[in-house]
């Protein structure tokens, strides 16, 4: 009896690591490097700021953009690609977020480096909280998915305007300041 007990509970133990063992992995975005990470799209630099995203594809191969749309239109022109994770950046905090579970914010006017104007937050009350000082439209993952993801093209040639005029160090600087 005594016998079966201790092998009952052997089973048990091992079973259980077992399944520990063939649990999902957690995944995490890989840090950005700014001097040498471009963006998969349109092959700008990336900044490690609040408009960066990530992808994590089911091999294990991580890809960053300089906006979330970039990420979007990568998406949409590779749809054989399996995705494991994307990850967007919250604007307040700039700490990595799922995609799947941020909040965001639609307005034309809001400035991203590529014109999608489309911004992320950790939770629905900050996303209100933006859209309440400075007007946007609120958007949850799933709308993201029909969004209309077109550049604001007066915004572009605003960026290109002033990419002639100052250079390009001078644009990237005004990205991560002048974000609305």
């Amino acid at each position: 009896m005594k016998h079966k007990l201790v092998n009952t509970c052997f089973i048990a133990i091992l079973a259980l690591f077992v399944v520990a063992g063939c649990s999902k992995k957690e995944v995490k975005p890989v840090a950005i490097n700014e001097k040498t990470d471009k963006c998969e799209i349109c092959h700008m630099a990336v900044k490690n700021n609040e408009f960066a995203t990530e992808i994590i594809l089911e091999s294990g191969k991580s890809m960053v953009f300089d906006d979330i749309g970039c990420m979007y239109k990568w998406m949409k022109e590779n749809p054989d690609k399996k995705i494991n994770h994307s990850f967007v950046k919250d604007y307040d905090s700039k700490e990595w977020i799922e995609a799947d579970e941020a909040a965001y914010v639609y307005d034309k006017p809001i400035k991203t480096p590529m014109a999608y104007n489309v911004l992320s937050f950790t939770d629905k009350k900050d996303a209100q909280i933006f859209i309440d000082e400075h007007g946007g439209s609120l958007l949850t993952y799933d709308n993201l998915q029909n969004h209309k993801w077109e550049k604001n093209e007066e915004m572009v040639k605003e960026m290109k305007e002033k990419m002639n005029m100052h250079g390009q160090d001078d644009l990237k600087m005004e990205h991560s300041e002048d974000s609305h």
